[in-house]
């Protein structure tokens, strides 16, 4: 079925089996430089759904960014029918300034839905709820693991959401962890305007890992041909084990302050006993062992070389956890 209505999008109208990139402008840089938000904006002629792609909501989860300027890059973003709209640094701020935050201090990802008076972040945030999604139907928003943590490739959805399950399992990352909408969040945004969003997790801030993109992308490219809006371009890979489900997860903490050293077991299944990393002082006196405490998937590890007493270094999961560890 061709469409013929315009698609409007921060003020400016795109019409079906047009292309546009929407320069959004929220506000200036102390030095009064204009700092662009580039909105790339694909449609085809033929009616279809509207799917986002983001990243960079944390400025410097630069992971995700790879992934969306790949879907770009490879014109995986050309719909067969449809809309496809990608925003590959939300937090343009954060990321000029290789930062996790605004400039005011806040996580874009605690203000949500915003205020159009209100703080730099959450006037952001309110433009991104009240101009982009009333329009989208399905999307994607990518992640990396903060403050040196590596994440496992993995979908991040609530309980109990037979539509996002069905959505997760498209997608098919090597893990998929159930986790509560967190108040203020993009996510639990886009589930109360009726969104159906999946949140990507996968390596570390400011790095780029090219296997993490690649997943991200063949996931991607999953979800787009069940929409039915894959090019047929683009050669769809499906491997051959669905998706780890995890619902229950323990993070382990350092038990002594030193030097950390990572015996690389992220993403993999270990037997409880085995040796995850050693703990070492600087100056040779002692070495002590993190050892798993259960069998189980590492889902995320702690790359700093550095880490103090109390700290997270391992996200493990956990089958008939009794107690909440986190």
């Amino acid at each position: 079925m061709r469409n013929s209505k315009p698609l409007v999008i921060f003020g400016e109208s795109i019409l079906p089996g047009e292309s546009k990139t929407v320069n959004v402008e929220i506000a200036r840089l102390h030095t009064t430089t204009k700092l662009n938000i580039p909105v790339i904006v694909r449609r085809s002629k033929i009616e279809g759904p509207v799917v986002l792609f983001s990243a960079g909501i944390h400025g410097d989860e630069i992971n995700g960014v790879e992934i969306v300027r790949q879907i770009i890059s490879k014109r995986i973003n050309r719909p067969l029918r449809g809309t496809i709209i990608c925003i590959p640094v939300i937090n343009m701020y954060g990321f000029v300034n290789k930062a996790r935050e605004f400039p005011d201090g806040r996580d874009l990802n605690r203000v949500f839905p915003g205020s159009k008076k209100g703080s730099l972040a959450s006037r952001f945030a309110y433009h991104i709820v009240t101009d982009v999604l009333p329009i989208v139907d399905y999307a994607v928003d990518f992640h990396a693991g903060g403050a040196s943590r590596f994440n496992a490739p993995q979908i991040r959805l609530s309980e109990n959401n037979t539509d996002l399950k069905v959505l997760a399992d498209v997608f098919n990352a090597p893990f998929t962890l159930y986790s509560k909408n967190i108040s203020g969040s993009f996510r639990s945004i886009s589930e109360k305007l009726k969104v159906k969003m999946l949140l990507f997790e996968g390596g570390k801030s400011l790095d780029i890992n090219h296997e993490i993109a690649n997943i991200g992308i063949d996931g991607v490219k999953r979800l787009l041909a069940y929409l039915g809006m894959l090019d047929s371009n683009h050669v769809v890979d499906h491997p051959k084990e669905p998706s780890i489900y995890i619902e229950k997860s323990v993070w382990l903490r350092a038990k002594c302050s030193g030097l950390l050293h990572d015996y690389n077991t992220i993403g993999k299944f270990v037997k409880k006993g085995t040796i995850l990393a050693i703990i070492t002082d600087p100056f040779g006196k002692f070495e002590r062992k993190v050892k798993a405490p259960h069998d189980g998937y590492i889902i995320n590890a702690n790359h700093s070389p550095i880490v103090y007493e109390g700290d997270a270094i391992y996200h493990m999961s956990k089958n008939n956890l009794d107690e909440d560890d986190n």
